[in-house]
C-alpha cells in the first residue's frame, strides 16, 4: 500500500499546530491517550465523516495517527481515494510517547484498554489455547478452531486488514471513550 506522505515524530513535533491530527483508533483506544488537540474518527466511521475531514483538510493539512502507523495507512488510503492529501505519523502514538512527548487524556486521567493489536493479540492466543485443549479434552474437531484462526492470521498479513480488530472495535469498552472495559 502507497502512503501519500508520512512524517515522523522529530518531522511533526514542530508543524503540530499547522496539522489536523486525526486519530484512528477506537474511542477506547483515543481515550487511553492521543496527541495534543487529536480528533478521535474511528477507521470504521471515516467514510461517513469525510465531510468534515474534507472541511478540515482546506484549513490545515490532515495528520492521520494510530497506535503504530497501520490503521493510519489504511485511512489515508481511503482518504487518498477519495481526493484528499493525508499524512501518517510513523510510528504513531507509540513513537510519539517513546519520544517523551505529551498524550492528552479525557478529564480523570488515562483509561486502562490495551492497544487493538495487543486485543487482537490476546483473542487470537486465547481462541488457539481454547481450539487445542478442547480438541485434547472433547473432540479433535474442536482443532479446527485453531486452524481457523492462524489461517484468519495469515489472509490478515496478505491483505493488511484484521477483521478480528474489526469485530473487538465494536465491543462497548471500544466504543465509548467514557466507560471502562469490563475485566
Amino acid at each position: 500500500m502507497s502512503v501519500t506522505a508520512a512524517l515522523s515524530v522529530p518531522e511533526a513535533l514542530p508543524r503540530l499546530h499547522e496539522l489536523t491530527v486525526v486519530d484512528v483508533r477506537t474511542p477506547g483506544e483515543f481515550a487511553s491517550g492521543h496527541l495534543p488537540d487529536a480528533v478521535n474518527v474511528p477507521l470504521d466511521r471515516l467514510a461517513r465523516s469525510l465531510p468534515d475531514l474534507r472541511r478540515a483538510s482546506a484549513r490545515k493539512p490532515l495528520l492521520v495517527v494510530c497506535a503504530s502507523g497501520a490503521r493510519a495507512e489504511n485511512a489515508v488510503a481511503v482518504l487518498a481515494s477519495q481526493g484528499l492529501d493525508a499524512s501518517v505519523l510513523t510510528g504513531g502514538t507509540a513513537a510519539w510517547a517513546a519520544g517523551g512527548h505529551r498524550l492528552d487524556h479525557p478529564a480523570g486521567g488515562p483509561r486502562a484498554v490495551w492497544a487493538m493489536e495487543r486485543q487482537v493479540r490476546f483473542a487470537a492466543g486465547a481462541l488457539v489455547l481454547l481450539g487445542l485443549v478442547l480438541g485434547l479434552v472433547a473432540h479433535p474437531a474442536f482443532q479446527l478452531l485453531s486452524a481457523g484462526v492462524a489461517g484468519g492470521l495469515v489472509f490478515s498479513a496478505l491483505s493488511n486488514t484484521c477483521g478480528m480488530a474489526v469485530v473487538l472495535g465494536r465491543l462497548p469498552f471500544n466504543r465509548r471513550a467514557g466507560a471502562e472495559p469490563s475485566h
